[in-house]
Order: C-alpha cells, then structure tokens, then sequence
C-alpha cells in the first residue's frame, strides 16, 4: 500500500527561531507597557518561552538598544519582585511623510507608537509640478530628521502617505494633485539623499494615505474592541479605506477604498478624475466650502470658518454640511451593506464637523442599511481620534517592521 505521508520541509534554522523569538519578545514588552509594567516571567507567560529563554533574549535586546529596564514591580506573587522593561525611548524610530493636495506632514515615531516629532507645512501642491512638491516633502523630512537626532532616535525607513492610486512606487493618478504615472518613491528618496549627504541612504515606501490614517486609528485611535470598520477621511477629495479583522483591505491591484469616486449623480458636475457626481463633488473639502459660501482654503482657513458659521447657527453652512451628510450616509450605506463593518469612522476635516453632518448622514444610514441593522445614534458611526492621520501611521508602518525583525535594524543606519 502507497504511503500518502507527505515528509515536513526543513526545520527552521537557529537564527531563523532566535529573529523570530526576539521579536515575539519585544512586542510583548512593548504591548505590556502600554498598559502597564512588563517583566520577564510576565513576557514569558504571554509568549509561552521558558523565563530561561526570556531573560537571554532580553539581554540581547537590551545590548542592541531595543530594551531598557529600570526600578522594581511586585507581581503580588510569592518570590523575588520583577525588573520593570520598557522599550527604549530612544534609538530606532519611524519616519512617516504625509503629501496631501493643500499640506505636507512629517513625524517621527518611536518604538513605543509615541509620536515625537512632527512638522507640518501648509502648501498649495497643485501649483507645483510633482517633482518640486516632492522636493519639499524631502526638505521637510530632513529637518526632521535633524530634530530626531536631537533626541537620540534614529529613523530606519520611511513611508510616504500620498493620495490617490498608489501602486509599485508610484502614483498611477492622483486627480487632486493632478499627477500620473509619478515615481513618487524615487524622486522623494533622491532629493532627501542629496539633502543629506555622508548618511546612509534611507529606505523608502510608499502607500495611499487613507489606508494609513485607517491603520493609525486601529493602532492608535479609540476604537477599543472593533476590528472591522470603514474609514473616510475628508479632506479636498473624500479617501476611504476598509480594515477587516484587523488587516487592510488593498483589492486584487491594491486600490481599494476609492469610496470618494463613487458616483452619487451620473449627471453631477465634472469631477477630476474624469467621471460625474462622485461623491466628493459634494462631500469633499473644496464642494463644502463652495457650497456653505466660504471663501479660502489655505492653512484650514475655510474648514475653521465653516465650522464657527457652523456654531453660530448661519442656515447656508448648516445647510451645506446637512447635505454633505446626506451624500455621505448614502454612498457609506452601500458598503456597510456589502461588507457588515463594526464601525464607520469619518476622520480628515469631518472629525471636527460631526455635529453636523453625522444626524443625516445616521438618517441616510438607517434607511438604506438592510434589515434595520442601523439605528441612529448606535455609536457605529463616530469620528475617528486625534491619534488617526496617515503620517503617524505611514511611520508606524515603519516601526512594525522593525518589531518583527529587531536583528535586522540593530545596527546604525538613517539618522
């Protein structure tokens, strides 16, 4: 009788398990430190290795400038109290780079997900040509690297959040900016090297900015226990992004969460990307503020002045941010009948215009949601956190990477 055994492959080598058990080692450290002190019976309970194993890993993470320990904590057990580890303040770090059509945003983050540094500049980035904008995202970013320096953290890589399709390096289209076919990557990694030279060349990547500010907020935000949600951020268009039990829905070409095209009216006005009545021709920034009668959209001028007519009760800006709700509630109930997500987050400009826009936008919710699985004031649709925004996650892409494989970043690089 044929056997229909099937021989395992090759057992994983020594450093293979050892890369592998210093990582399991510092997330645990790092993940019981936000909520309180970690030890190395604590790690070892959690990761299920032998304290043995635990306290040789930690030596090794501490020697690579990953760990630190300091001062005593009782586990209210029978023994010796444990030694308090914490993940260093200093040392590797991850550089994010949001460019967006009217800003560029910069921070640095540490191996805690704390931001540390963070710079942003106000710029109108349709006047310029895609390489000049990048150039300044670039001048931007190694002044912040500078600021880092100062502080002893030491940047490893660094993502850019950027609008539109984002694919391979590049912007396949971005219609805001009015870019196609940019090597966003490369030309922002060739003028941030020829800025800074005698340092190590930084690794680049690259993602659309509403998947970061998404990841963000479900590394960062408030949303407790949801793992599944669709976010919006409103900014001059409408982005969107769909995590799914905690990972990022990308599609089959890595461009899902268009939700801004998506048409409302096919004989709407004219919008950029080339079809009619997308969504943001009613929701995003510059259709709010045209409608509301508010001039300017420089430095969050116009947002901060529809949002004070907001308050002060003027009918045309309450209005404008009613019926941007309506469009909203309506394109967003198609998804949640399609994909069933714990949550709708809005972030972007709609974070501070709730008050506004989320009672229609709930209304065109509970209509359109089959079965009556929505109900105002449910709580699943909410703004998303300060913490949110795709530069914090673009670097906090960074440092994931950097958990996951401490060996491979232990040693001086960026900065």
């Amino acid at each position: 009788m044929k056997s229909s055994f099937t021989p395992l492959g090759p057992k994983a080598d020594k450093d293979t398990v050892r890369r592998h058990n210093l990582s399991l080692v510092l997330r645990a450290v790092r993940d019981e430190g936000e909520s309180g002190e970690a030890t190395r019976a604590g790690v070892a309970a959690r990761v299920g290795l032998t304290r043995a194993a635990v306290s040789s890993l930690v030596e090794q993470l501490m020697d690579s400038g990953f760990l630190t320990e300091s001062g005593k904590t009782f586990s209210g057990q029978a023994g010796r109290p444990g030694t308090a580890l914490k993940v260093t303040r200093t040392g590797p770090a991850g550089l994010g780079v949001e460019i967006n059509v009217d800003y560029v945003s910069v921070c640095v983050v540490d191996l805690a997900g704390t931001g540390r540094v963070r710079q942003t500049e106000h710029l109108d980035n349709r006047a310029a040509p895609a390489a000049e904008v990048l150039a300044r995202a670039a001048r931007i970013a190694a002044r912040t690297l500078d600021s880092a320096r100062e502080q002893e953290l030491r940047p490893v890589g660094a993502t850019l959040a950027l609008p539109g399709l984002v694919s391979g390096g590049s912007v396949r289209q971005a219609p805001n900016l009015g870019w196609s076919e940019v090597p966003a990557q490369e030309l922002f990694a060739d003028a941030l090297a020829a800025l800074r030279p005698g340092h190590d060349v930084l690794p680049v990547a690259s993602e659309n900015e509403a998947n970061l500010a998404a990841l963000a907020e479900l590394w960062f935000g408030g949303l407790g226990d949801v793992r599944s949600f669709l976010y919006l951020t409103g900014e001059i268009g409408v982005g969107g992004a769909l995590v799914l039990n905690g990972e990022l829905l990308r599609g089959a070409h890595g461009f899902a969460g268009e939700i801004g095209h998506v048409v409302v009216d096919p004989d709407g006005p004219a919008c950029r990307c080339g079809s009619r009545g997308c969504l943001e021709q009613y929701a995003g920034q510059s259709a709010l503020l045209r409608a509301a009668g508010v001039e300017g959209a420089g430095d969050g001028d116009g947002v901060r002045e529809l949002e004070r007519r907001a308050r002060a009760g003027d009918e045309r800006a309450v209005a404008a941010l009613a019926g941007a709700g309506r469009m909203l509630g309506r394109v967003v109930s198609g998804a949640v009948n399609l994909v069933d997500p714990d949550a709708v987050v809005l972030g972007g400009i709609y974070r501070g215009l709730m008050p506004w826009l989320s009672p229609p936008a709930d209304e065109e919710l509970t209509g359109r949601v089959v079965s009556g699985l929505w109900s105002p004031g449910s709580g699943r649709l909410r703004a998303s956190s300060v913490a949110g925004d795709a530069a914090r996650g673009a670097a906090a892409l960074v440092v994931r990477d950097v958990l996951d494989d401490p060996v491979a970043y232990a040693g001086p690089s960026g900065g």
